[in-house]
Formats: structure tokens, sequence, C-alpha cells
């Protein structure tokens, strides 16, 4: 079956933006993806995800590329820095429109803090792991961006929201000492709140369950008919199918079934909190 290219719409987002100028650009030069990939000297897969909206260019370098190859004077430099202020990639921007408005959002992880849950000094140190080369203002934008997903969670008509976090999340360290004891007390501090539900899945719960690992999170929205979200390091799908909602539904109910109740999840992360504030450093 012949490759069929991602549709754009330039209207949606820089990144589809540039990934349309790029396949206009190239289509009208009578160019293969291939052929462009080796006038530039670059991988055709990662270009066909940066064509695609996918991907931004792993360098600063093929934005001036791209204008010498086309002759555009500019045109992809622009666009370029424009794409990069984007907060979330066009294929997370569904998922935050989806979770903006939810009546109700029911989470697993497995890997580290919700992001709705995060402090911002944990949100710096783990956005900056997954973006080791981003700039410092880069990182400082996404941080917002976490962050102001959160205003939510304290609205006066909020969502009702259940979050089930590995008891990893509160055993591996991100950041210092000091950055961990504060998150903890951050997930106490939302777990006080009526609309909010935490829960820790410990690890004497064993690891028989189909979808340990990874993250799932169910939106309910205002029309009530469920939206599934799984996600991994690499990938991120959205499921909307009934069939397959109701299974993950079915998986959610199994984390929620073996995890600790509120109370002892509550007792299990103050402790958590005291073992990292035991780790920091005396003052001098």
């Amino acid at each position: 079956m012949p490759f069929q290219p991602r549709e754009l719409q330039p209207d949606r987002s820089a990144r589809d933006l540039l990934g349309f100028e790029i396949r206009r650009h190239r289509e009208k030069a009578g160019m293969s993806l291939r052929r462009l990939a080796e006038v530039l000297n670059y991988s055709k897969s990662h270009l066909a995800r940066i064509e695609g909206g996918e991907s931004l260019p792993e360098d600063d370098q093929l934005p001036s590329k791209l204008d010498t190859c086309f002759g555009t004077e500019g045109l992809f430099i622009r666009l370029y820095g424009l794409a990069r202020k984007e907060p979330f990639p066009g294929k997370y921007r569904r998922v935050m429109e989806i979770e903006s408005r939810a009546l109700a959002i029911e989470s697993y992880v497995s890997a580290t803090v919700h992001g709705l849950l995060q402090t911002p000094e944990f949100a710096d140190r783990w956005l900056r792991c997954g973006h080791p080369d981003a700039p410092d203002g880069e990182i400082a934008s996404l941080v917002k961006a976490r962050l102001d997903r959160q205003t939510r969670l304290s609205a006066s008509r909020p969502p009702r929201c259940w979050f089930v976090l590995d008891e990893t999340v509160l055993r591996r360290r991100v950041g210092t000492p000091e950055v961990m004891h504060h998150q903890m007390a951050r997930l106490l501090e939302r777990a006080a709140q009526p609309n909010i539900t935490v829960q820790i899945l410990p690890f004497a719960a064993g690891g028989e369950h189909p979808d340990l690992g990874g993250s799932l999170t169910l939106f309910t929205p205002p029309d009530h008919a469920q939206v599934a979200y799984v996600e991994g390091s690499r990938f991120g799908t959205i499921i909307e199918d009934r069939d397959g909602v109701v299974e993950r539904q079915q998986s959610y109910d199994l984390f929620r079934a073996m995890a600790l109740s509120p109370y002892d999840s509550e007792a299990m992360i103050r402790a958590a909190m005291e073992d990292w504030k035991a780790c920091r450093p005396p003052l001098t």
C-alpha cells in the first residue's frame, strides 16, 4: 500500500504551517521527500515527521538549509521560530483541548507525577530531562503551559479528578530532595480538595496488570462520551471507539481496586515526604 502523507491544516498550528510550507515548496520544485533529504543531508524519516507536523528540527540549521534550497529568503527560519514557541506539539494539542473541557478526569501514571499535580520546580526538572538541549526560555514556556493547565483544578466549577499514582512516583528522585519534599506536599494539598482523589498503587500490589507502565487517562467531556488516552515515553494515542474505551475503563477500575485507600495513600505520601526531608543537607 503506497505511503499516504498526513493531511495538514496550516491554520491549526505553527508546526502544521511549517510542515505545510515544506511540502508545498518541495512539491512545487518537483522533489520527492527522499531527494530533499539527500539535498539537505538530513534524515528522511525525521524530515517526514517535520513535514507531517509531528516533530521540530533536531537542530537550528535545517530552516536555513530549507531557505537556501527553495530560495525563500528566511521564511522557514521565521516559521521555525514560531513553532518553537508553541507550548504543546500538535499531537498533544487535541488531548489538551479534551482535558480543558472534561467534567471528569481519571488517570493512572507509573513513571512520574501527573502534570496536573506537579510543582513548578518538579515540572522544570522533568521537562529538562525530556528536552536536554532546549534553551531556558523554551523550558520556561513549557513549565508555564503545564501550570496553566492546573488552574481548572481550583476553578469555581472544577472537574472531578481521580489520580492513581504508582509508588515509584514517590520513590524515584526528580531534582533535589527538596524538590521531592515540596512535590509530596503538593500531592497532599491537592488530595485535600473535595474534587480530587489521590491513591497510591503500592509495590506490594505486584505487577500482574496488562497496562502497568506508561499512563492511562479517561476523560468525560460535556457530552459524556468518554475518551481514553494512553501514553508511553515515545507515543500517545487517543481512543474514541466504544469498545476501546470500555476496555480501558475496565483496566482503570482494576488499577483503582489494587491501589491503597485514599486514607492509606495519604499516610504513604506523608511518610515519603518525611523521607525526602531527611535527605536534605543540613543548613549551614
